[in-house]
């Protein structure tokens, strides 16, 4: 029950995705509560963001798990997901509910707002990933090479090459490893960490060799390989998602960063677009039974691989090489990152000169002004209301 409550409150009042996630964490578990104290704490959320999954709900299940087991870890994921998985569900609800409410001038002007969100929140996740990734000569080229990857041959296999070339070109480019963190307060036996990573590996290749069994099937192969194929946060699973979801005709690309733009505004964790996507799937399965398949899909390989990697961490991360390699991974996220900012999320979204000047004023809130995210959210919305009822969008 502790740990329900405590993640509820997150799950309600986390605003500012997952960076700001790891922040209330701290407050919240090392501060407030003292169930690890900062060098655990550290160690844990080095952990989690070089791990493929959604950094700050991984971390959330750990905490959770740390403080009463696999039940703490299930009241964790729960409670820090819903809250925004079911106002995502009911923004999905919301669109298709009428032609009156939806379909008239000024739904068509909040939907392109929605949209055109995505381009300032995705450029600040850019930005922030390029100063922390990749602060040197090498990593900037490994980014901008597998930028050009992505942009020049799109699609998931394009992603997952640029990824393993990313951790090649760390090798082989880059000379310092940087130091080795520390222990972590997390025991989980070898036995159990073994079959986790057999779990993953086993989604991940049985899925697709299933998924024309069933439309059931293809929404949960399309989520887990999207969640089993992000490195470096939320932001990343946008280009994954288009690619497996858009690309198929399942969703259209304006209600794709419609809803993108609506989990902006939102506390808790960004997978939860996850919910949304599965609520409107062209597909059989759509509605309530795809929603709940997509977020739980989306979120399973996250927890499989963190639970698989735990007990074995400490010695993988002790060894330069290894170090090494998620170094130029993570250089290769933010190439990854920027190719999507371009296309789909500034190609589709960015139409007139007013959408541009919009989106540039929003950018400058987030990174000069440091505005929340869902005080932008509802400000580019707004302005994009007026600006194309008075005809000048």
């Amino acid at each position: 029950m502790e740990v329900a409550t405590a993640f509820l409150k997150l799950g309600i009042t986390s605003f500012g995705g997952p960076v700001a996630h790891i922040g209330y964490f701290r407050e919240e578990f090392v501060r407030r509560r003292a169930w690890l104290d900062d060098a655990a704490f550290a160690a844990l959320v080095g952990l989690c963001q070089v791990l493929p999954g959604p950094a700050s709900s991984q971390t959330a299940v750990a905490l959770g798990y740390l403080r009463a087991g696999v039940a703490g870890a299930a009241a964790a994921w729960v409670a820090f997901t819903v809250p925004s998985a079911a106002l995502m569900i009911l923004f999905a609800l919301a669109l298709t509910s009428g032609a009156d409410i939806f379909n008239g001038p000024a739904a068509v002007s909040v939907v392109h707002g929605l949209k055109l969100v995505a381009v300032p929140i995705v450029a600040q996740a850019v930005c922030s990933m390029a100063r922390t990734l990749c602060p040197d000569i090498p990593r900037i080229c490994i980014a901008v090479l597998c930028a050009a990857v992505v942009l020049f041959a799109p699609g998931a296999l394009a992603q997952m090459g640029a990824i393993a070339l990313g951790a090649v070109a760390g090798l082989v480019l880059l000379r310092s490893a940087g130091e080795s963190s520390g222990p972590l307060p997390i025991a989980v036996p070898r036995s159990v960490g073994i079959i986790c990573l057999g779990a993953f590996a086993a989604f991940l290749a049985v899925l697709p060799l299933t998924r024309t069994l069933s439309p059931l099937l293809a929404l949960s192969d399309a989520m887990y390989r999207s969640g089993a194929l992000v490195f470096g946060g939320g932001h990343v699973v946008l280009p994954l998602l288009r690619e497996a979801v858009v690309s198929t005709g399942w969703l259209s690309d304006e209600t794709f960063l419609a809803g993108y733009g609506a989990a902006q505004a939102l506390p808790g964790p960004l997978f939860t677009f996850a919910a949304f996507i599965g609520m409107l799937a062209q597909q059989p399965s759509a509605g309530g039974p795809g929603a709940a398949i997509s977020l739980v899909m989306i979120f399973l390989p996250g927890v499989l691989i963190l639970f698989g990697a735990l007990p074995f961490w400490a010695r993988i991360h002790a060894a330069p090489r290894a170090r090494l390699a998620l170094q130029g991974i993570n250089a290769a996220v933010v190439g990854i990152l920027a190719a999507a900012l371009y296309t789909p999320v500034a190609v589709t979204a960015v139409t007139s000169w007013s959408d541009a000047a919009i989106a540039a004023a929003a950018l400058a809130l987030l990174i000069l002004k440091r505005t929340a995210p869902w005080v932008v959210v509802i400000a580019v919305v707004g302005v994009t209301v007026a600006v194309r009822t008075m005809g000048w969008g």
